[in-house]
């Protein structure tokens, strides 16, 4: 495969520096897309969103982690470059462009909002499509590219329809793009650590996953060589610490589930769908403004106002604790958490005689998706595979017995001023146990 990208790569003329001392070589074309508009503008967009209240150094943008996604894209057609199967020059533009516009429509906590589901709001996957007839991204496409945006998209959602007439090799690249193990977490992983100030994502050693990256001798996806397998197993303990240290750090889910439950109340007065368009800056003050006077005016005031103002944790349940409400509560529909919720508060008005208001009570909980497997397949120097959680027990717990059960707690959370009397009244944790049961049973009681 012959793409100027690849010989920037090994003798590069023009870099971008990222952390951490990073340099992605930047050729003319690939510049002239990092210049449109769309894909500035995730330079505003922050790659964390509320993983900065707590970790203050984690407000690096999606523009730079799309540059990393790409350097290690590129990465990855280096080391399959002489492999006749990956001979077609369009095939590698179009998933060198992926990389780089992976996150292109994505808008402001996009992620936390798409979990909740509301009805009539398109996914960031839509919104890439839109973004990619932009005219400045189609003119740069006609001007430099052998590939065309809708084969791009292909790589983004896993549809060719037919497009290539290697088929096979999209296949390949695009589970290189998003699977178990891919590119995009090879970069996150270790950038949201870093900017995080610590340690637990960077633990394992990339280069190495590249360099033992093949294709699969079953079927046209990503497999590891048994040379990365220690490499893998660690990626997969790096994964597991980032969730349960940074991602769901209950701080962080507190911020997440007073932002959830703002834009709930918001949902019939702000035009979500439009606000795709939008950088952190402008999306923000468009929640305070809309909040203002609101119930959610406390909320959102808390999260972007002057001070900052986080629900506290009451309780928090997991399969080792809690397990019967851990499982009653995972996976609900967000309506239905916020339907048990205000029931819990109207409970413990009633138990207390405190004054609980229904927004002063979040329950968060793991979303209805479920976070994707890291279980890869390993091949051996005789062609035989077998997966990463069979060769190695402790990839197996980490990856698939408790990474959505144990790392992703139920919990709840209420008004910072409220906490302290609530524990106080209601004198242990079956007390409050017993009181979200009986809200659990309230809401599933109006359900029918």
């Amino acid at each position: 495969m012959d793409l100027p990208e690849i010989t920037a790569l090994r003798r590069p003329e023009s870099v971008v520096r990222i952390p951490d001392r990073q340099d992605v070589p930047i050729t003319p074309r690939i510049r002239r897309i990092l210049d449109t508009a769309p894909v500035r503008r995730l330079a505003s967009i922050s790659q964390l969103g509320m993983v900065a209240l707590v970790y203050p150094g984690a407000t690096h943008s999606r523009w730079e982690h799309s540059l990393g996604v790409y350097h290690y894209g590129l990465k990855l057609l280096d080391r399959f470059a002489i492999d006749d199967r990956f001979a077609d020059p369009a095939v590698g533009e179009a998933f060198l462009l992926a990389t780089l516009l992976h996150d292109v429509g994505h808008w402001p906590f996009c992620h936390p909002i798409e979990d909740m589901q509301l009805g009539g709001l398109s996914r960031h996957e839509d919104h890439a499509a839109l973004w990619m007839n932009d005219a400045e991204i189609t003119e740069a496409f006609e001007q430099d590219w052998r590939c065309t945006p809708d084969q791009v998209m292909g790589f983004l959602t896993g549809r060719h329809d037919n497009a290539w007439a290697n088929d096979d090799a999209c296949r390949f690249l695009t589970s290189c793009l998003s699977g178990p193990i891919d590119v995009d977490k090879l970069d996150y992983l270790q950038r949201d650590s870093w900017h995080a100030g610590v340690p637990y994502g960077r633990n394992f050693d990339a280069d190495r996953l590249v360099h033992s990256m093949v294709v699969h001798p079953e079927r046209p996806e990503l497999a590891i060589h048994q040379k990365g397998r220690t490499a893998a197993e660690m990626m997969v303990f790096a994964r597991y610490v980032m969730f349960s240290e940074v991602y769901w750090h209950h701080a962080v889910r507190s911020a997440t589930a007073m932002l959830q439950r703002c834009v709930f109340l918001l949902q019939n007065r702000v035009d979500l769908e439009s606000s795709f368009r939008m950088d952190d800056a402008t999306w923000i003050a468009m929640i305070r403004r809309m909040a203002a006077g609101s119930m959610a005016e406390p909320l959102a005031e808390g999260l972007f106002g002057p001070r900052r103002c986080l629900h506290k944790r009451l309780a928090q349940f997991d399969v080792i604790e809690g397990e019967s409400l851990h499982c009653r509560l995972a996976r609900r529909p967000y309506w239905w958490l916020v339907a048990a919720a205000e029931n819990l508060a109207r409970l413990m008005s009633t138990e207390t005689g405190l004054a609980v208001h229904a927004s002063d009570v979040l329950i968060d909980a793991p979303p209805v998706k479920l976070e994707v497997d890291i279980n890869i397949d390993i091949v051996d120097d005789d062609a035989q595979v077998r997966p990463l959680g069979r060769l190695s027990p402790v990839a197996s717990v980490l990856a698939n017995r408790q990474f959505d059960r144990h790392v992703k707690r139920v919990r709840l959370f209420v008004r910072p001023d409220l906490k302290t009397p609530l524990m106080r009244s209601l004198d242990s944790p079956e007390a409050v146990e017993g009181l979200v049961a009986r809200a659990i049973d309230q809401a599933e009681k109006e359900i029918v």
